[in-house]
């Protein structure tokens, strides 16, 4: 499939943390946005992919948008994980001809207080995790922290490049008007004083909770030349689950450090014309601020334990070595399990990002790191 698809129309909702309307509502505005970006009618729609966390929502969301008849469609599980799989579903469907025109989504509200892991205990508690999370790993924060303690204790990894991730996705989201933190300056001093989370996690390391839906049109490579927007190729896609994994609590294994981003890159790398050093930017699934330094490492871009000190002297900013999540990300942007990493990375290919890499190519976009993965590598048409 390398090439042989392209996304074509991105739409988005606001981003806020009290959205009257529903998931379902904000769904039909994104894909019906998304379709009008790429001056696409709705009837010609034929494919759909989501998350599995939109359940039986096809059927309401083809009927709501006026779409056609459609041949394919799929839900891609793991929360985070997720976004880059979904979108690389809707691809492999169009490239194989289950479908011509496919929409991909995600839509979510979970910024009421009453939404979050901590206010649903019992439920937090009723599968196998009950032989985990009654010894205090009940948020994914939580979990996130002992991975976060055994990298600090591994290569000496510190706050300060906790504080680098932070603030670098802070200062990319104060040049972007759309995300939730745009008029909110954050500083090292703010950073080091803030409340814990779950230590070594403070405030400032955890994502973002929002209400709001992001989608994306996928055609043909050869459609996408005569339509109105620049294309993002979708060069080569992937998604990665590990032998003998345990989501989020992958702690009992030789190595907990070696996430789903290792399985995920080995096929992504390995289907590409291209590598870690073509890439341009790169928008990485940032729930937690420590997934960066596991990202960089994952994905190739540095040596293990390199990860932490690949952030430091603005290297991971606008500017430098490989500018990361230059909308702001999860953490400063809006966090809709990582779907609004997909729309950063195309609006890269085209030139119209408000944190614009010069003569941006190749865009690398992540999912989750704990969780089963997926990743995409998006280009310009070649």
């Amino acid at each position: 499939m390398r090439d042989a698809t392209a996304i074509v129309g991105i739409g988005q909702t606001a981003f806020s943390k009290h959205h009257v309307d529903s998931e379902l509502s904000l769904a039909c505005q994104a894909i019906s946005l998304a379709l009008d970006d790429a001056g696409i009618a709705a009837s010609e729609v034929d494919g759909l992919a989501s998350s599995v966390m939109e359940p039986n929502r096809e059927v309401e969301v083809a009927r709501s948008v006026g779409l056609g008849d459609i041949t394919f469609f799929s839900q891609v599980g793991y929360g985070g994980g997720a976004a880059c799989g979904i979108v690389g579903h809707a691809a492999m469907a169009v490239a194989t001809g289950q479908c011509d025109v496919a929409v991909a989504w995600r839509a979510r509200k979970r910024a009421a207080k009453t939404s979050r892991p901590w206010a649903q205990v019992s439920q937090r508690v009723a599968d196998k995790s009950m032989w985990s999370r009654p010894f205090g790993l009940l948020r994914p924060v939580d979990e996130i922290a002992m991975l976060t303690r055994r990298y600090m204790h591994e290569y000496a990894a510190t706050r300060d490049h906790l504080a680098n991730v932070a603030l670098g996705a802070r200062r990319h989201a104060n040049l972007n008007p759309n995300a939730t933190m745009h008029d909110k300056a954050l500083t090292r001093a703010e950073y080091m004083n803030a409340r814990w989370i779950s230590e070594p996690l403070c405030l400032f390391d955890n994502c973002l909770e929002t209400d709001g839906a992001l989608a994306v049109v996928i055609t043909s490579a050869k459609r996408a030349r005569d339509l109105r927007q620049q294309p993002a190729m979708v060069h080569a896609f992937a998604q990665g689950l590990p032998q003998q994994h345990q989501t989020m609590t992958n702690y009992f294994c030789d190595d907990p450090l070696r996430g789903p981003a290792w399985t995920a890159a080995r096929k992504l790398w390995g289907t590409a014309d291209l590598g870690p050093k073509d890439v341009d930017v790169a928008q990485f699934y940032d729930a937690f601020s420590p997934l960066i330094p596991l990202s960089l490492e994952g994905y190739g871009f540095c040596d293990r334990g390199e990860g932490a000190s690949f952030t430091d002297d603005g290297q991971i900013e606008i500017g430098g070595r490989l500018p990361v999540n230059t909308s702001g990300g999860g953490m400063s942007e809006a966090y809709v399990h990582g779907f609004n990493l997909i729309l950063e990375a195309v609006r890269q290919i085209r030139g119209t990002s408000t944190c614009q890499v010069t003569n941006a190519e190749v865009s690398l976009v992540t999912s989750g790191e704990g969780v089963p993965t997926s990743a995409l590598l998006l280009t310009k048409e070649r």
